[in-house]
C-alpha cells in the first residue's frame, strides 16, 4: 500500500535532510545529489507521487513493467523522467530504448551495440550509464572493473548512445558493519575508475549513480551523484 501523499512529502524531506546532512560532512552542496524514486514493483501512483513533490526522475528494474506505466502515467506527468536501473537483456534493448529516457545497467558491449542499433533506428541518442561491479559481487551485475576501460570505448564509438557516467550496487555483508565497510570501499573505487576513465579518454562522466535507503551517506562521501531511494519513500515491497 502506498502512503498518502502527505506521508510521502514527509518521507522525501527525510532523506532530503539526510543527503544534506552527508553532503555538509563531505563539503558537498546538497544541489549537486538528485534524489531517484525507486518504483519498481509499485503501482503506477507512485510515480504521480513522486512527481507531485517535485522528484524529476523515477527508476524501474523490469523493462515492461516501466514501460506500461510510463504510458499510464505519461498525460499527467509529461516532463518526469524515467530510467531503467534493473539488469537489461540485449533481446529487450528496443523496446528499453524506445520507452525509457535513460539507462543506468548498461553492462557489456554486446549490450551497448544492440542499444545503439535500436536507438539509431528510433533517431534518437540514448542517454546511458555504464553498470560496473566495482564491489566485485558475484551476485550483482555489471561489468568487471578490468573491462570497464573497453566497454567505455565501445559506447563512446557509438553516436547513438551519450554516457553520463557509470552505476554501481555495493555488496551486502554478513553483518551491519560489514555492509557498511564495503558500501564504503565499492564506492570509492567506482568514484576512482571513473576518475581515471575520465582522464584516460578525456570525456567528463559527471554522474555517479550510487547508494540507496541503507547506504546513501557513504555514497555522498563518496561523490555519488544520483541515489536511488524506494524502500524509505514508498515502503517495503
Amino acid at each position: 500500500m502506498l502512503p498518502s501523499a502527505e506521508e510521502f512529502s514527509a518521507r522525501v524531506d527525510a532523506i532530503r535532510a539526510r543527503i544534506a546532512t552527508a553532503c555538509q560532512q563531505a563539503g558537498r552542496d546538497p544541489a549537486t545529489v538528485e534524489l531517484m524514486a525507486v518504483t519498481k514493483t509499485h503501482p503506477p501512483e507512485a510515480a504521480l507521487l513522486a512527481a507531485g513533490k517535485g522528484l524529476r526522475s523515477v527508476g524501474e528494474n523490469r523493462v515492461q513493467e516501466g514501460a506500461s506505466k510510463r504510458a499510464l502515467c505519461a498525460a499527467a506527468v509529461p516532463g518526469l523522467r524515467w530510467e531503467l536501473i534493473g539488469h537489461l537483456q540485449s533481446n529487450k534493448s528496443r523496446l528499453a530504448a524506445e520507452n525509457f529516457d535513460r539507462l543506468q545497467s548498461v553492462d557489456s558491449v554486446k549490450l551497448v551495440r544492440h542499444l545503439a542499433r535500436a536507438a539509431a533506428e528510433s533517431n534518437r541518442v540514448l542517454a546511458v550509464l555504464l553498470q560496473i561491479n566495482a564491489g566485485h559481487d558475484p551476485a550483482k551485475f555489471g561489468a568487471e572493473t578490468t573491462d570497464a576501460p573497453a566497454l567505455l570505448e565501445a559506447a563512446l564509438a557509438e553516436p547513438a548512445l551519450r554516457v553520463d557516467g557509470l552505476m554501481t550496487i555495493a555488496p551486502l555483508g554478513a553483518t551491519p558493519e560489514e555492509t557498511a565497510e564495503l558500501a564504503r570501499r565499492t564506492f570509492d573505487a567506482l568514484r576512482t575508475i571513473r576518475d581515471d576513465l575520465a582522464a584516460r579518454f578525456g570525456r567528463p562522466l559527471p554522474e555517479l549513480s550510487m547508494g540507496m535507503t541503507g547506504d546513501l551517506e557513504p555514497a555522498v562521501a563518496a561523490g555519488s551523484t544520483i541515489v536511488r531511494v524506494g524502500t524509505a519513500l514508498f515502503g517495503a515491497r
